[in-house]
């Protein structure tokens, strides 16, 4: 018998894919489905932060009390605030109020939250680095006019806690009005200053060290490096973003500062610690100068909009 021939295989028809329906054909909605969830940000951006920038412009160039009709003088406003001797003032004191509220605490925290991050977490446990961290974080939730109130009672020369400690450890020469000597009173509220953004950073640079590789600290300290070697070749370039950031925000806080000056000093004693926000504050309110008020909260916006824009600059090219 001969090998039995077989049949070829049926070919199986195999099932044709849809076309795919051209771009232009696309509903053109399908990509912009994201834009009615911008809308409440941007009406909310402009009422509340563009329409009265370009008013306080407007009204920077007019002579104006706050009532009647504003008249128009050009850049005289300008003119006088650059000539300005309280105005330069002020702005020196916001110099300091930076290395308070942004260059002390950055470094300060760098320390605080590796030294949570790398000694306290390792020895005692996460839950005590965290006990600490929100410690540290604590003065940032207090309302800061809470804050100003309870550091103008510690600070009061007559019975307030600091001078009472002094008396006490038998240190009276050094009861001092904190407050209300223009030698000291910039300083005193530098120092509330500090405590209170001290809890920011750590707890920025708490979060950016947990994404560092622990490798790195293991291979560090296995090859005998100290805790301040780490500290300085890992962590803080491993970092930098994190230290961009806290240094921008906390520099815009403190040129912004207000709430702290009107509780603490309201600008005193004999200005010694006011800065161009209660500045502004003054002559829109006290003094009912609304277009000379109007003027310096414009070049103080301009001020703020050119660092951020540098750090901004500087960061993108670190990165690069």
């Amino acid at each position: 018998m001969g090998t039995p021939v077989q049949a070829a295989p049926t070919p199986v028809a195999s099932t044709p894919r849809p076309a795919a329906r051209p771009a232009h054909n696309r509903r053109p909605g399908r990509n912009l489905g994201y834009l009615p969830y911008l809308i409440p940000g941007v009406v909310l951006f402009v009422a509340i932060v563009a329409v009265p920038l370009v008013i306080n412009v407007g009204i920077s160039f007019t002579r104006w009390q706050g009532a009647g009709t504003p008249v128009w003088v050009g850049l005289d406003q300008y003119r006088k605030l650059f000539t300005d001797e309280t105005f330069w003032a002020s702005t020196r004191h916001n110099l300091a109020l930076i290395v308070a509220m942004a260059i002390i605490p950055t470094f300060l925290g760098l320390i605080l939250a590796n030294a949570l991050f790398d000694v306290i977490g390792k020895r005692f446990g996460q839950r005590t680095a965290s006990a600490l961290r929100a410690s540290f974080y604590l003065p940032q939730v207090l309302p800061a006019v809470v804050a100003g109130v309870v550091w103008g009672w510690i600070l009061h020369p007559e019975y307030g806690a600091a001078n009472t400690v002094l008396r006490f450890v038998g240190l009276d020469s050094w009861a001092h009005n904190w407050l209300g000597d223009e030698n000291t009173a910039l300083l005193s509220v530098m120092g509330v200053l500090v405590w209170i953004q001290l809890g920011y950073p750590v707890v920025i640079f708490m979060a950016g060290l947990q994404r560092v590789d622990p490798e790195l600290y293991e291979s560090a300290e296995l090859d005998g490096a100290s805790w301040w070697r780490r500290l300085w070749s890992i962590s803080v370039p491993q970092i930098r973003p994190e230290i961009f950031v806290v240094l921008l925000t906390c520099t815009i806080a403190a040129l912004k500062t207000f709430d702290k000056i009107f509780v603490l000093t309201r600008g005193g004693p004999g200005g010694a610690t006011n800065v161009p926000s209660y500045f502004s504050f003054q002559n829109f309110f006290e003094k009912a100068n609304v277009g000379y008020g109007a003027a310096i909260a414009t070049v103080l916006t301009a001020i703020i909009m050119g660092l951020t824009f540098l750090f901004l600059r500087a960061q993108s090219r670190e990165q690069g």
